[in-house]
């Protein structure tokens, strides 16, 4: 039986004050100069109190206090938290709570544990040794970051446990069990990591990884953001993407002994020294690794990034690549011509969009081919193939689906699939994949699935989704990498956002058992969810409320973990539909305005007051 006090601290985003020694770095242009203060931690200076619940300035570096001389338990158990929420990498500050022993073996890597707020701390006492101080740490799960830097969202309302034993040793009171992982609360979090992608490649094209590393620079001890994610890189993909994604590096590979961090040249350029793992690999298969290393960094750098080079562990040159070089063995797909939608006549329309442009008279053109042929089919929703010469069509009433070519006049074929239900309950709407497969949900409530229709001609399969739970697939999106589908499935009058992962045996064509596997929450953040479409970088643009909010649009990480920006003005918005080029308008349908699209840096504007179902290829 253990005794709990009646009265918790709390340490975190509510209720007790904390101590924090905080620098502020300004900087000045690519110079980043600092105006005042150090890289090291001051030995003098204001301590003062901030809330956490206040949230801290980005700019903000927040350190620890080391324990005071003759500090009670309780003291030493809330330093210890406070110090575990620093922005030192190496936790030095964190381990002066700890036992000699507890300090020396503590590794909690990049594993953390995130907490929706923060800690709950109660001091109980064992029947052992009630004289011995002992603290009980609880919370609210969010997510955890395993060891691979993976982000990973609590579905199941999880709560954390884990208790600090306290001994003394040398007359001062220290912990003796830390707990297994970081323990940070979302704020805390937010803060001291980033989110980046680390790219693994899929039938030959280069998919994203998202990660978490922190965004403090420390180059001493190899903690900066690009040396972090680079090493992620070579450590390989996340557990739940492994099983459809390779890397082209040699297993073993690692950075040279003795880097300590990466830095970009006058040229910026990366040079990237490995060990000795990755000596003798062709060069075919090093410019596969150098385009996966100039993705994964990409993002990283200020200014363009203009090359990469591997060294090997002689530090002589194994190969390079360019950005253009790693785009054409990156395989992503083209940047569209055209945007298509279903205009008011039930017509599949498609229509330049020229952002740069100041005629607005935008002229949609009824798509060529058989769905131009008087008296015209009446389209309920559709999807066009990537490379824009085929297009999939639902019918008004939701009950077949059509493959049309594009390129070529003649009459209508006959459906490649054909749902028992009608709209509503019919064929939602069509997606691609980059291997030209085409994906549909039927939403018939005595027999709803998931079908895959292979090359867009073969042979309808319908897909096992592994934890559906009894939810309703009603909408989908193929990612264009072709290795994540999201699904909006419908349980209990309330429709959530999940990513699973398209698992396709190798060796057996088109008869292949696919599957999707691993189903995760992609927008938890939310109430509901009405529409979603992948966006550039691996991410989602998705439309849906929050609880007691209204309708937004915004883009979300895919793994569930955080929203990355939401949309200026985007209310009363039913679809959306992005697409990997970034210079290339987001479309949407208003109820309110029709179609409407936004260009990058700009306001809403209205394309075609009757139309629906907006789409980029995909």
């Amino acid at each position: 039986m253990e005794q709990v006090d009646a009265e918790p601290a709390r340490v975190g985003r509510e209720g007790r004050r904390r101590r924090w020694r905080s620098l502020r770095a300004y900087a000045f242009g690519a110079a980043g100069l600092l105006l005042a203060g150090c890289a090291s931690m001051p030995d003098h200076g204001e301590i003062r109190e901030v809330r956490a619940s206040q949230g801290v300035d980005s700019q903000v570096r927040v350190f620890g206090v080391p324990p005071a001389d003759k500090a009670g338990p309780a003291d030493i158990v809330d330093g210890f938290l406070e110090a575990m929420t620093s922005d030192d990498p190496q936790l030095q500050t964190a381990r002066k709570y700890l036992t000699e022993e507890a300090a020396k073996n503590w590794k909690p890597g990049s594993a953390v544990t995130v907490l929706s707020a923060g800690i709950d701390r109660f001091s109980v006492q064992g029947e052992k040794d009630p004289a011995v101080p002992r603290y009980k740490m609880t919370g609210k799960k969010l997510a955890t970051v395993d060891e691979r830097s993976a982000y990973q969202p609590e579905t199941t309302g999880g709560r954390y446990e884990e208790y600090l034993q306290l001994v003394q040793e040398n007359k001062q009171w220290r912990i003796a069990t830390p707990p297994s992982s970081l323990v940070l609360s979302e704020s805390d979090f937010q803060r001291i990591y980033m989110p980046v992608n680390k790219y693994y490649f899929a039938g030959g094209t280069l998919v994203a990884d998202p990660v978490y590393v922190r965004q403090r620079s420390d180059p001493d001890s190899r903690m900066d953001p690009t040396t972090q994610t680079v090493q992620s890189l070579l450590a390989g993909p996340s557990k739940w993407l492994g099983p459809v994604v390779t890397s082209s590096f040699p297993a073993g590979t690692e950075l040279r002994e003795g880097t300590k961090s990466l830095a970009y040249d006058g040229q910026n350029a990366l040079r990237v020294p490995l060990n000795d793992k990755a000596d003798n690999v062709a060069q075919p298969q090093c410019q596969k690794m150098a385009a996966q290393l100039l993705y994964t960094v990409q993002d990283l750098t200020a200014s363009k990034l203009a090359r990469v080079e591997l060294l090997r562990s002689d530090r002589s040159s194994l190969c390079s690549v360019t950005e253009a070089a790693a785009a054409a063995i990156a395989h992503r797909p083209p940047s569209p011509e055209y945007q298509y939608y279903v205009d008011g006549e039930s017509r599949l329309v498609r229509m330049k969009l020229d952002i740069t442009s100041e005629d607005q008279q935008y002229r949609p053109e009824p798509v060529p081919g058989p769905l131009s042929t008087p008296p015209g089919f009446k389209v309920g929703s559709a999807a066009v193939s990537y490379d824009e010469k085929r297009a999939a069509v639902v019918s008004e009433d939701g009950h077949g689906l059509y493959l049309v070519n594009l390129t070529t006049a003649g009459p209508m074929p006959q459906p490649v699939l054909t749902g028992k239900g009608n709209k509503p309950d019919g064929l939602g709407a069509p997606s691609w994949d980059a291997a030209g497969d085409l994906w549909i949900a039927d939403q018939d409530q005595q027999n709803p699935g998931l079908w895959r229709v292979p090359g867009g001609t073969g042979t309808p399969q319908k897909i096992d989704v592994a934890g559906l739970d009894g939810g309703r697939i009603t909408a989908l999106k193929v990612s264009p990498d072709g290795v994540r589908i999201g699904l909006l499935v419908l349980k209990e009058s309330r429709k959530n956002l999940y990513i699973g992962r398209i698992e396709r045996p190798e060796g057996k064509g088109d008869k292949a058992a696919v599957s999707v596997r691993e189903l995760r929450p992609a927008a938890p953040q939310m109430a509901n969810v009405t529409a979603l479409s992948w966006a550039p970088r691996g991410r989602l643009l998705v439309v849906g409320r929050e609880s007691g909010g209204v309708v937004q649009a915004r883009y979300m990480l895919a793994d569930g973990s955080m929203v990355a920006a939401s949309l200026p003005g985007a209310t009363g918005l039913v679809a959306v539909a992005a697409t990997e080029d970034e210079k290339k308008p987001v479309v949407a349908y208003s109820d309110e305005d029709g179609i409407v699209w936004l260009p990058p840096g700009a306001q809403w504007r209205t394309v075609a007051a009757a139309g629906r179902a907006p789409v980029y290829p995909g």
